[in-house]
């Protein structure tokens, strides 16, 4: 069941939407408002435009959603390929004009070569877990040509656990969700925030250099990382 497809859809076609609801794992349910995935770039946050700023050669926007990202790019000239999972969101992303569109699951993905990976709103989460992140940058590494880059932004959410204490049976990043909508429910889905010290470690560890590049001020970063010549 696509219930966030089903969101989107809606959006698409009639621009009033009904709430979609964010069942999560650590607090009460948010509303996620469905327009910030139809965005213009005159609308858009400064750390995703900067990400777009610094996209080189042919891309890959993994989680492409209504392809608001893919869209701007290739409106710049870019070789852009939009992916995603859900099939109401790549009939969306054809039907705003978007040339290269492909339902895929990143994991399985193979056969392209990129010069950028691109995952923006907190993307890198849907790797899930800190073992699925490693999993995924193995995966990557297949997928980009030499000197290519992964660019993400994510989020340290110690600051959810300043007035309950941090889960000790996992990393405090992980965590789960669940779309509700119009009376539906999808399935619930891990989801991963990473901090940038575990961030640095990991891509050490995984033979990747990593980059802090922008900052919000908030918790939110944007990262390079590049695979290690070393």
């Amino acid at each position: 069941m696509d219930v966030f497809g089903n969101a989107l859809n809606d959006q698409f076609k009639t621009g009033q939407p009904e709430i979609l609801w964010l069942n999560n794992s650590y607090d009460e349910p948010e509303e996620m408002p469905v327009d910030i995935f139809f965005r213009k770039e005159d609308e858009m946050p400064d750390i995703e435009l900067e990400a777009m700023d610094l996209c080189e050669g042919r891309v890959l926007d993994v989680g492409g959603g209504a392809g608001s990202h893919s869209l701007i790019l290739q409106e710049r000239g870019f070789d852009v390929i939009a992916l995603d999972i859900s099939d109401t969101a790549v009939e969306i992303m054809k039907s705003r004009g978007l040339k290269q569109v492909v339902k895929a699951d990143i994991y399985t993905y193979s056969g392209e070569k990129f010069d950028t990976l691109l995952f923006l709103m907190n993307g890198i989460g849907l790797t899930g877990t800190l073992e699925g992140f490693r999993r995924f940058l193995e995966h990557a590494k297949t997928l980009l040509n030499e000197d290519g880059q992964l660019l993400f932004d994510s989020s340290d959410i110690s600051y959810l656990y300043e007035e309950m204490e941090k889960p000790t049976d996992k990393y405090f990043g992980e965590v789960s969700y669940q779309y509700a909508y119009r009376g539906e429910t999808g399935e619930w889905f891990n989801w991963l925030y990473i901090d940038p010290f575990t961030l640095k470690k990991i891509a050490k560890e995984c033979g990747w250099e990593c980059h802090l590049l922008f900052d919000t001020g908030e918790d939110q970063y944007l990262a390079e990382m590049r695979i290690s010549r070393s």
